[in-house]
């Protein structure tokens, strides 16, 4: 072998002849009917050998004999290089399959850019989406290797029906490479940050790739995702006018801010965001013409509409009741499928008697407490200076005093930020604070340093704190930021408390918006404080403590106070039932009894907000 190939092709010639002539004149002098003389038998040898090498086997004349014997390699020669070429040619291919190299031919699918946590809740998500499509197909392009890429998916994913995952590799930086996802067709394309600090630029450098490539008349809707508000102007730009850009922190810290100051929230928006339950979806309904979104918001017995999209795309969320509907609006509306929200009045009439008058509204200030930093720090505290009532109070406990400085610029003057500095995963640092006295505590990680997971210093927090509402013999409202989901099921704490994991809810975002570009909008004014918000309000600031009710009275409950009635909770199940008691866009003819300490879910104006009344009882107002 070291010879080389014609040292080989030498041997393997030598082998055959070794096995061929032997057996070739046992079979001839072993033949009853074989030439009696020599030179007979040695020419029927010669047929025997020259027919198993393909080499003829004519007999006759030694001339004859060689060009047979010429015609045969050179046919030989031949059919072997063909034979080479074509397994070449299907080894080549196939390697290139394997490496994903190769173009997908598909249209309508959607191409996913890049590759983060985020990867598999979207995936996960777009599964989902089209589990009522004949076919659906997901093509996901990182610089990974492909067989990695799909153990991965294969193994977080699961079973992924009718929606069939193609996965390829190379940069998304380079045009040329994307078009092996082709873009240009693909009904929607999202672009995932990665967790290293040079994530957000190279969003930046895909988007502008993936503009060269689709060209002005790309028609795919273009969601991507940012970590550092810094880069969020540029990669708008180079999304181009219809494109979406979500930045990671703002909107965690937003909803980290909401969830602690409505103890629950984030089970609802678990419930809004994946697919598996109800979600968001635009509806045109022409029987409505004419009428006002108050009579809409009882036209639905299965299907809960929270607001308009006008002619121009303008969105309206929770517009006023005497809102007009025109002929081109689009009805947003809360609902199990985009085929389910059918123009069907509830059968149970309102019952007048159990809904209770708009009680007097107050504001007061909130004390927060804030364990542990991270970059999202100061945007949790700037939300917090937004959203809550004059002399409101947070206090933050972290290692190092730029962590205090810091919250104090981002605050503003509207909240009053006292730091101590301490480390949080320390008894002693936990013990010397006066817990009881917050309406709300926020438990937030370090950023990754390569060395520590995240989630394993907010575990032993929520250890600590965990212990003290064994000893104190009552549960806090805490509001947990977790990177990890997985993490979760590992948590010391109280069934159906808030976690906030920024990778899986910008995920879900990514994912709704990626189906409905119109979303956009409308996720964007419910994290954004002094806008129209989820809300978990009491039921009893709605209907009659004790009554026995449908929802369909709720919403017209809520219609009376400028509300849209989405769900509830129900308090006796809100530790053990599934969804922790949550249940969202229930029917409308759903009769049940209301006990005081059950929670009505709203989308309405938040009244903690500066300048906005107040709602009394509601914890954190």
């Amino acid at each position: 072998m070291s010879r080389g190939t014609p040292a080989l092709i030498g041997w393997l010639a030598a082998a055959c002849l070794a096995v061929v002539l032997p057996a070739s004149v046992l079979l001839v002098w072993t033949d009853r009917r074989a030439p009696a003389s020599l030179q007979g038998r040695l020419a029927a040898v010669w047929q025997s050998a020259g027919q198993t090498l393909r080499l003829g086997g004519e007999a006759g004349p030694p001339l004859r004999i060689l060009l047979t014997v010429v015609l045969a390699l050179v046919g030989l020669f031949y059919v072997s290089a063909l034979v080479g070429l074509i397994t070449a040619g299907v080894s080549e291919r196939l390697t290139a399959l394997r490496r994903g190299r190769s173009t997908v031919l598909e249209k309508g699918h959607v191409v996913v850019l890049g590759w983060s946590e985020q990867v598999f809740t979207v995936v996960s998500e777009l599964v989902e989406a089209n589990a009522n499509q004949r076919h659906g197909a997901v093509a996901i392009l990182a610089d990974r290797d492909k067989t990695d890429m799909e153990e991965a998916l294969h193994t977080k994913v699961g079973a992924t029906g009718t929606t069939r995952l193609i996965c390829r590799s190379g940069s998304t930086k380079d045009p040329a490479v994307l078009l092996r996802v082709s873009p240009r067709t693909a009904g929607a394309v999202l672009v995932l940050p990665r967790e290293e600090p040079s994530g957000d630029a190279e969003v930046v450098k895909t988007l502008l790739a993936l503009g060269a490539t689709a060209g002005e008349d790309g028609g795919a809707r273009v969601v991507a995702a940012v970590r550092d508000g810094r880069y969020r102007l540029a990669a708008g730009l180079a999304a181009g006018p219809d494109g979406v850009v979500l930045e990671i922190d703002d909107i965690t810290a937003r909803l980290i801010v909401q969830c602690a100051r409505r103890p629950g929230l984030s089970l609802v928006y678990q419930e809004l965001l994946d697919f598996a339950g109800d979600e968001f979806y635009t509806v045109r309904e022409p029987a409505l013409a004419g009428r006002t979104f108050g009579e809409a918001l009882l036209a639905y017995a299965a299907s809960c509409p929270v607001g308009l999209v006008r002619a121009g795309g303008t969105l309206a969320l929770n517009p006023p009741p005497d809102t007009v509907l025109a002929p081109d609006d689009l009805l947003v509306v809360i609902t199990e499928d985009d085929d389910t929200a059918v123009l069907r009045a509830p059968a149970r009439p309102v019952d007048e008697a159990v809904i209770v008058p708009r009680a007097p509204l107050a504001v007061r200030p909130e004390r927060a407490l804030l364990l542990g930093w991270n970059r999202r720090a100061p945007l949790v505290a700037r939300q917090l200076g937004r959203c809550t009532a004059p002399g409101s109070v947070l206090d933050v406990v972290a290692d190092g005093p730029a962590a205090g400085a810091a919250a104090v610029r981002a605050a503003g003057p509207a909240l009053s930020v006292v730091f101590r500095q301490g480390d949080p995963t320390r008894p002693e640092t936990v013990n010397a604070l006066d817990i009881a006295s917050y309406d709300s505590v926020i438990v937030l990680g370090p950023d990754p340093d390569g060395r520590d997971e995240p989630d394993d210093r907010t575990l032993v927090t929520l250890l600590l704190l965990r212990a003290w509402e064994r000893a104190a013999g009552r549960e806090l409202p805490v509001v947990t930021e977790m990177t990890d989901d997985r993490n979760r099921e590992l948590a010391p704490v109280s069934p159906g408390a808030d976690f906030i994991v920024s990778g899986k809810l910008i995920g879900l975002l990514m994912a709704q918006i990626s189906q409905n570009r119109q979303l956009a909008g409308l996720f964007e004014e419910l994290f954004t404080a002094g806008g129209n918000e989820v809300l978990l309000r009491p039921a009893a600031h709605y209907l009659r403590p004790g009554c026995e009710t449908s929802f369909s009275t709720v919403v017209e409950s809520a219609r009376r106070r400028g509300e849209c009635a989405i769900g509830y909770r129900e308090h006796v199940r809100a530790a053990t039932g599934p969804g922790y008691g949550v249940r969202v866009n229930p029917h409308k003819d759903t009769v049940r009894r209301w006990a005081g300490q059950d929670e009505v879910i709203v989308i309405a104006g938040d009244p903690g907000d500066p300048g906005d009344p107040g709602d009394p009882g509601d914890p954190g107002e």
